[in-house]
């Protein structure tokens, strides 16, 4: 894992979310390339060109069942006085000793076979008499080609041009072309074409390995029974589905309880499948913080560079925050607050971006457009910090949902947006253009 030192400050330095932001984006560093078989791949990024080497299609070939034919032979040819041509053989996929075509001829051709030598078009079965010898009849053929060997002669109803329903050699892709540029993100469709020129690996970035665990001795899972005082851990699902929807392959720890060594021997038990680890909970000021207890050092001495910096962030929802690595591997670590909605944004702005780094993409952030507010009332804003408030947005306008309270996860559940309050606003009317970050 080769990643840079986080910056630090005093502890009375209140940092921006873009100081934040750029600070984690700082630090992370693609992971290295690796060769992987192609389904193993999928979501990966290419580390270089891939290059055609052989076309695609490699011959030309039937786009029909049909007739291979030569178009001086059916030129002319009609319902009222069709084409008899003598059927020499068939033609399969797959085939290798081809038939020839000469003049008077025709070869049955099944869709993907190569064209015969001789042949100049493909006549399709639907054009025919299919073979059965029946004559000319009014209205088009619509036959199948019968199952066994072609022998006799078909009856042709309509001329073909030269090349009519032939997939020309190298008409999708020739040899030498560039297939696919570094920096490719290795969809179903992507995966299709490296297997059809051939290619049974490829050189990515893998995807990385995210550990996510969420701390507190209130929580519990949540096929599990509710005592006073205690809640659902949904933290921890919210963060590994947000973490596998970025790209990741995600890993949710059950939750921790508010015991520092124990979250210390839990964290060092995980790092051996993590390259992104991801805590939420434990980062305020409060006396069972315990992230801040088990993970706030300048360094440790066994692991220089290594180290946990807490911050405080000029934002709402989501203050505390926490980054730094840890290890011997310098693994990556970012400490999320524990309220569900501060936990999510936190994701979004900052834990997203690292994934997408650690991938090997350049765009690593979600999209963000202006849209007019639609609202009741304006929205409000502390001074000096930049709020983020759920909405949904449609049609170039956004509407917030549920309140500001960092605890609200059913509004959470019904958003599709962020909208974003700069630093320096306290107030926001209805029909004012703001800016949105695209969730979906």
């Amino acid at each position: 894992m080769s990643t840079a030192a986080p910056r630090t400050a005093g502890p009375d330095h209140l940092w921006s979310v873009d100081e934040h932001l750029d600070d984690i984006l700082a630090t992370v560093r693609p992971l290295e390339p690796i060769e992987l078989n192609l389904l193993d791949a999928q979501g990966c990024v290419l580390v270089e060109d891939v290059t055609v080497p052989v076309s695609l299609p490699p011959f030309d070939n039937s786009s029909m069942d049909g007739y291979a034919v030569r178009v001086a032979d059916v030129a002319g040819a009609s319902e009222q006085y069709p084409a008899a041509l003598e059927v020499v053989g068939d033609v399969a996929a797959g085939q290798a000793d081809l038939l020839h075509v000469g003049p008077g001829q025709a070869a049955r051709i099944m869709t993907g076979a190569p064209l015969p030598p001789g042949a100049e078009a493909v006549v399709p079965v639907e054009w025919t008499d299919g073979g059965l010898g029946e004559g000319p009849v009014a209205g088009m053929r619509a036959r199948s080609v019968a199952p066994e060997a072609a022998t006799g002669q078909v009856c042709v109803y309509r001329p073909a041009e030269a090349r009519a329903h032939v997939r020309a050699e190298g008409s999708d892709v020739k040899a030498g072309d560039r297939a696919l540029r570094a920096g490719t993100v290795l969809g179903p469709p992507q995966i299709s074409l490296l297997a059809a020129i051939g290619r049974g690996t490829v050189r990515v970035h893998p995807r990385p390995r995210v550990v996510v665990l969420s701390t507190g001795s209130e929580l519990v899972q949540p096929d599990g029974e509710l005592r006073p005082g205690q809640i659902y851990d949904s933290n921890s699902f919210a963060l590994t589905a947000a973490a596998r929807d970025a790209g990741a392959i995600a890993y949710r720890v059950g939750a921790v309880a508010d015991d520092a060594a124990t979250l210390r021997d839990t964290i060092e038990d995980q790092l051996v499948r993590a390259d992104l680890m991801v805590t939420t909970g434990g980062v305020s000021v409060g006396a069972y913080d315990v992230v801040k207890e088990a993970l706030s050092y300048a360094a440790d001495e066994d692991e220089p560079g290594s180290g946990i910096d807490f911050r405080k962030l000029a934002m709402q929802p989501g203050k505390p925050q926490g980054f730094g690595s840890i290890g011997p591997d310098h693994t990556p670590l970012l400490a999320l607050p524990g309220n569900p909605v501060s936990s999510y944004v936190s994701f979004e702005l900052f834990v997203r971006p690292a994934i997408r780094t650690l991938m090997g993409l350049t765009d690593v952030h979600r999209p963000r457009v202006r849209a007019e507010l639609t609202a009741q009332r304006a929205l409000t804003s502390p001074k000096g910090r930049r709020q983020f408030l759920r909405g949904r947005y449609a049609d170039g306008t956004v509407t917030p949902v549920g309140g500001a309270g960092s605890h609200l996860v059913a509004a959470l559940a019904q958003a599709d947006a962020l909208i974003v309050v700069p630093e320096d606003t306290e107030s926001v009317p209805p029909g004012t253009e703001v800016e949105v970050v695209l969730l979906g």
